[in-house]
């Protein structure tokens, strides 16, 4: 869906922030026929394109990502293509997930919009109850 809405804009480049990021970026940057891209974690949560990636001054990007929930990644990948040159043509994302509508700039497609509440520790209602928190699919979480 994100190949097919962006298809046609020109795109030469398609980035994603690591880790959702990667596998989403390599097969809509396939289906578009250009190159492939991520940004890995660097230092204090920065970002760089590192193993030979970059993009050159004026290179059309088209930024995805698995999930979007708070838009850091997204924000992290936008700067770091803003200080190589490139001009981002959208976003994509399989899944908004955010309680609120961001305004990153270039426009922001989703395959799905599914707002889902996130709470700050001391707010969050099962807290509040006592019900213990586990991670699902975690190789840490135990059955009690």
């Amino acid at each position: 869906m994100i190949s097919t809405h962006f298809a046609g804009q020109g795109i030469e480049v398609v980035a994603g922030p690591t880790t959702g990021g990667i596998i989403l970026a390599h097969e809509v940057a396939r289906q578009l026929g250009v190159r492939g891209i991520f940004a890995e974690r660097e230092g204090d949560n920065q970002r760089a394109f590192k193993r030979g990636f970059g993009i050159s001054p004026g290179e059309k990007v088209l930024v995805v990502d698995d999930v979007l929930t708070t838009g850091k990644s997204i924000r992290e990948v936008l700067s770091l293509v803003a200080e190589q040159g490139g001009k981002v043509t959208g976003i994509g994302v399989l899944v908004d997930r955010s309680e609120q509508e961001y305004d990153f700039g270039p426009p922001l497609f989703s395959c799905l919009r599914s707002i889902t509440p996130t709470y700050k520790p001391q707010e969050c209602p099962l807290c509040a109850t006592g019900v213990p928190l586990v991670k699902p699919g975690s190789s840490q979480a135990q059955d009690k």
